[in-house]
């Protein structure tokens, strides 16, 4: 079944990618999870009946790594944390000025059994025309939502990725989700890719495994 391109730009001052094996105190991945590249686009414009697979991310400004602390007051803090009305210090490893341009495939999801409704060409124009707009599904950040962007939209003229970017990612995060649409989360749920390599700043999503 035939599926249509979509493209975007998004750049700000300070983004997280947690790496999974880093918790409670992450440490950034050099560009969004295939699960955050999705949630960017459905911040944009979100159907049921239309699955976003992103292609491939392009890293358009230099790898910058900062430390970022913060006082969490939630629930996962420790017992006597909680009876002593105190906060947990989380430490994270941030990126900041970051700018990436993301690819993806838009198609009809895999539980849809129509043809004719919602047809995933009506969602490429309808999504351009949101994203021209600044319309949004909801507010699109850069992993946490607090980090949100100064720029979603179309690719500028002066975006280009970083050639001097390369790297070799030994387990990357794929799905945080059990399927594309409708899924599941939970212990097991996630899956990974291997040696996920980033060329000449360009990082290509692959499926689990």
């Amino acid at each position: 079944m035939k599926s249509y391109p979509g493209q975007l730009e998004i750049s700000g001052a300070t983004a997280l990618w947690a790496r999974p094996d880093t918790l409670p105190n992450p440490v950034s991945y050099v560009a969004p999870t295939f699960s955050a590249a999705k949630g960017i686009f459905e911040s944009v414009l979100r159907w049921k009946s239309v699955n976003v697979r992103p292609l491939k991310c392009e890293i358009c400004a230099p790898i910058q790594f900062h430390r970022y602390a913060f006082n969490y007051g939630g629930p996962l803090r420790k017992s006597g944390q909680i009876s002593g009305n105190s906060s947990l210090q989380i430490f994270a490893q941030v990126l900041i000025n970051v700018r990436y341009v993301i690819h993806a495939d838009v198609e009809f999801a895999s539980h849809h059994t129509s043809d004719t409704a919602w047809p995933p060409h009506a969602y490429a124009e309808k999504f351009e025309r949101r994203l021209t707009r600044g319309q949004w599904f909801y507010t699109p950040c850069l992993g946490w939502k607090e980090f949100v962007p100064d720029y979603v939209g179309a690719r500028r003229p002066d975006t280009q990725p970083c050639e001097e970017v390369n790297t070799v990612i030994p387990a990357m995060l794929h799905m945080v989700f059990d399927k594309a649409q409708q899924g599941q989360r939970g212990p097991g749920k996630a899956s990974f890719f291997r040696q996920a390599k980033v060329e000449k700043g360009i990082l290509h999503y692959r499926h689990g495994a």
